[in-house]
């Protein structure tokens, strides 16, 4: 039984991984994931494949893989200030909602709910809602 799981969960693997390579962040990589894993086995396959998809999607963080070099060179060249922070700049760090000015994300990086500023001289895609960084593009 055990080895028939582990071979499902092979052939998941080597299904969705390509479907999981696209995903863009930890949502997209989910559902992708999940999507590829039942076509190819089902509702286990859905459960692996989702859950696989999710820690490859996190990878790439919000901006998919292909547009972040593009994305960092936009923030670069548009010479926003730097805001300077006090404490570490990390995926989750709470920014203060005064004193930061926050940007729009151009539509053709298909980033609709977040901004971006920079932090200590990085670029950070931020929740508007909570100030929350939802990534680091570096």
């Amino acid at each position: 039984m055990i080895r028939r799981l582990l071979g499902t969960a092979a052939v998941i693997i080597a299904v969705a991984t390509p479907a999981m390579v696209q995903a863009q962040g930890v949502p997209g990589g989910m559902e992708r994931g999940a999507r590829e894993g039942e076509r190819a086995a089902g509702p286990v396959g859905a459960v692996v494949g989702g859950t696989i998809g999710g820690v490859v999607g996190g990878v790439a963080g919000v901006l998919g893989v292909d547009q972040r070099p593009r994305f960092r060179t936009y923030a670069v060249e548009q010479r926003h200030p730097s805001y300077r922070y006090s404490d570490e700049v990390r995926v989750g760090a709470v920014l203060p909602g005064e004193g930061v000015t926050y940007y729009e994300v151009p539509s053709e990086y298909g980033v609709r709910n977040y901004r971006y500023t920079v932090v200590n001289d990085r670029t950070v895609l931020v929740d508007p809602a909570t100030h929350r960084i939802v990534d680091i593009v570096e």
